[in-house]
């Protein structure tokens, strides 16, 4: 079904999409209703008394958004702050929540990025589908300024700044709202966000304020246990890579771009594996992402490795994110203070 949809989402309006059409305008109609809720009033959404970055994207799948949320969460302890993460836990069975995330906790039950985060990051995660709760969470223990991961449509909290993150090939797809497209919002949306960020080569939307250019790096693969890390560029033979993200074609150019010679397998976003799901053919080594890793940790498997990545920007895109969040931080600050 994965891989059906992207067929439709990332080519030309075919027979598929035709089919699907109707069911767009349905999930037009119902978006659009959700949306009058809070707009007139009728719902309300929740002030916290720290600010909230809310880091998310206007499509189904993966953008980039987790590795820009814990370059966020290092960015703002470099300027002194202390920062929570706030996650929804998707493929876990976390729940309402909300559930404080530790390393060694199983992500089966809280999501495989928040697995992820909280063993790469010094501050709290929180997970749990209310994100109210979550961010009360976080605020209880000391935040002083919350991460909402993939929190873009989610209205019941106030934000005080949004960043949108676009896949810089693949865009917007189609252009057709879910499922005949990739589209949760109307492209339109982006002009409303703080900044956008362009994930990779490609046009990013129309925005009067602030975008950036980031891609994703990584130069060193660790072994499953952690036990051994070897320089990406030092590695011979051949690999069988492994991706369950939202876009594992990603992952694998990567490695392709580094000089590796690898057998793709792509599963779905979130999948959960099992072991016998990594008994491939030829007796190569096994490389798969950070995300994926955190869940095949118990495997019994000889030979298998992660690439962790990181956030780079182009030019003074750091720094002027930097620059922007101070901005935001100091308005929040002197608004609480009135």
């Amino acid at each position: 079904m994965h891989r059906w949809l992207n067929g439709i989402w990332y080519s030309d309006r075919n027979i598929g999409w035709l089919l699907l059409l109707p069911f767009s305008g349905l999930y037009t109609l119902l978006s659009w209703l959700h949306r009058s809720l809070w707009r007139t009033g009728i719902l309300r959404p929740e002030p916290l008394p720290v600010p909230l970055i809310v880091v998310g994207n206007l499509t189904a799948g993966g953008t980039g958004k987790t590795p820009l949320v814990m370059w966020l969460a290092a960015c703002l302890e470099e300027m002194g702050m202390r920062p929570g993460v706030v996650c929804r836990g998707y493929g876990g069975r976390v729940g309402k929540g909300p559930v404080r995330v530790a390393p060694d906790m199983d992500p089966a039950y809280c999501g495989d990025e928040p697995a992820m985060m909280v063993r790469r990051l010094g501050c709290p995660v929180v997970a749990g589908s209310d994100r109210v709760a979550a961010a009360k969470e976080l605020i209880g223990l000391g935040c002083d300024v919350l991460i909402a991961d993939d929190g873009l449509q989610h209205h019941r909290l106030v934000r005080d700044f949004e960043i949108l993150v676009v896949d810089g090939r693949r865009g917007f797809g189609n252009g057709s709202r879910l499922p005949a497209g990739p589209l949760r919002e109307s492209p339109k949306r982006a002009r409303t966000v703080d900044c956008v960020v362009v994930n990779g080569s490609g046009e990013g939307p129309g925005h009067d304020g602030s975008v950036y250019r980031m891609k994703l790096v990584g130069d060193q693969l660790h072994r499953l246990d952690d036990a051994e890390k070897i320089d990406l560029d030092a590695w011979s033979g051949p690999l069988h890579a492994v991706a369950g993200i939202g876009n594992p074609m990603r992952f694998f150019e990567l490695l392709e771009q580094a000089g590796l010679t690898i057998e793709r397998h792509a599963f779905a976003d979130h999948f959960s594996y099992r072991q016998k799901d990594l008994e491939f053919a030829g007796d190569f080594a096994i490389v798969m992402t950070e995300k994926d890793a955190v869940k095949c940790r118990s495997f019994e498997l000889d030979n298998a490795w992660y690439l962790p990545v990181s956030t780079r920007f182009s030019g003074d895109g750091a720094e002027r994110i930097r620059k922007q969040l101070n901005e935001m931080l100091c308005s929040h600050e002197t608004h609480a203070g009135e």
